[in-house]
């Protein structure tokens, strides 16, 4: 069997690559082993890496061998259990399974399972592979924070560590031949010349030695020109360009009145991080505003959104005027992508709800890239959901779903979420 091993110094970038490749080809054995680890793992923890275990079995790779051809009969020392013909026994899975698992036995034999290794950005890579953010524009481009080092073309001056020797020896060589030319054709007539002074006069005449002395001198000028000189040195040149960044504006609203219990918020919050992380995948910056409201309205940081005791009846306008003034105040210049997700458990003041449906369709929605509305309850819809299901096709924009338990968060986060199949 013949066996090819890349014994080659890795260049720069080449395990990357390689990585890349790995990752490609074995996509589909990664993503169950992806899904299999987000069944129990908590939402908290979504933005660490993994280590998915691949089966042996699917790693098999092609090799080149000779082929025997022929009839081959090897008798191999020590075989006192097999002769010619006979059948050998299957080992029985206890023992060859694979991945070490199952029960012990004395028959078979199995190899483990390859453990990879995926990074924070690959695990989020291959978690959010099938989503896109709907109607998804990238409305400004201005917002520079970084800058990128780029090739552009050579100098002469810079630091020897930015010499281009391929560079700098084409120029060497064309410098030498411009000099070097008017020489050269005068050496080759003084040569011809020597010759023709040889045949007429002899080798010790006098016209022979001047010539020879002339053509002594010419070659010492030629000789004389540098091989290489400072002025033929090339330098890569390097210039920095700015990196265009995107920016976004992810409102988080949510509701705190009396019936929304402590579970209720948890489950709000899980769907709000996993909302920042994909929002984290696509924009470079990203400003978070959290609102929370009873009857009141406050725009608020997260650890008092989140943890504040505050509650009492409900009155879900308050919140979206709140969000609609903000958005006046602060991004309505086109220069941010808004986004909106709103969690409440859809029990709201009567008369507040046809409100509600108005100031989201005609003065939030227009602004949005994307709102999403979801109800978490284990019963019935409330009066909040049925207003809200009248904008359901006015608007692209709009959407939303209900959650009953911490289960469901991730399935109904794939569902707003999914890919358009057109």
């Amino acid at each position: 069997m013949v066996r090819i091993i890349d014994r080659r110094f890795d260049s720069k970038n080449k395990s990357a690559v390689n990585r890349q490749r790995f990752v490609r080809r074995f996509k589909q054995q990664i993503r169950r082993a992806v899904s299999d680890a987000i069944q129990g793992r908590s939402i908290r923890d979504l933005d660490n890496g993994e280590s998915v275990s691949i089966p042996a079995k699917d790693l098999s790779e092609p090799h080149f061998q000779h082929g025997k051809g022929g009839i081959w009969e090897q008798v191999f020392p020590g075989n006192d259990q097999f002769s010619t013909g006979d059948q050998v026994k299957r080992p029985q899975s206890g023992g060859g399974g694979g991945g070490g698992g199952g029960k012990a036995s004395k028959d078979g034999e199995s190899e483990d399972d390859f453990v990879f290794q995926l990074s924070r950005e690959e695990f989020l890579d291959i978690f959010f592979d099938d989503l896109a953010l709907p109607n998804l524009v990238r409305t400004q481009l201005a917002r520079v924070t970084d800058f990128k080092t780029q090739r552009a073309g050579f100098t002469s001056t810079g630091v020897p560590a930015n010499i281009n020797i391929v560079r700098s020896m084409r120029s060497a060589l064309g410098r030498r031949l411009a000099l070097g030319s008017p020489y050269s054709a005068r050496l080759r007539e003084l040569q011809q010349a020597v010759d023709e002074a040889i045949a007429i006069h002899g080798e010790d005449s006098d016209e022979v030695r001047q010539l020879r002395d002339e053509l002594g001198r010419l070659r010492a000028k030629i000789d004389a020109i540098p091989f290489i000189d400072s002025f033929d040195l090339r330098y890569n040149n390097r210039v920095k360009i700015p990196l265009p960044t995107t920016q976004a504006v992810m409102f988080c609203v949510m509701d705190v009145s009396g019936s929304m219990d402590e579970e209720k918020k948890s489950t709000a919050k899980r769907f709000f991080m996993l909302l920042y992380l994909f929002l984290n995948r696509t924009y470079e910056h990203i400003e978070v505003v959290f609102i929370r409201h009873h009857t009141v309205a406050k725009e608020t940081d997260e650890d008092e959104f989140f943890h504040s005791r505050e509650s009492g009846g409900t009155v879900v306008s308050s919140a979206l005027v709140l969000m609609r003034d903000i958005i006046r105040e602060r991004y309505a210049g086109g220069q941010w992508n808004i986004y909106g997700a709103q969690a409440s458990d859809g029990d709201n003041w009567d008369n507040d709800s046809p409100i509600c449906r108005d100031i989201l369709s005609s003065e939030i929605l227009p602004w949005c890239q994307y709102f999403a509305y979801i109800e978490i309850t284990p019963g019935e819809p409330q009066n909040l959901w049925r207003e809200y299901t009248k904008l359901i096709g006015t608007s692209p924009s709009f959407a939303m779903q209900r959650i009953e338990s911490p289960a469901d968060i991730y399935p109904v986060f794939r569902e707003l979420f999914k890919k358009s199949l057109a």
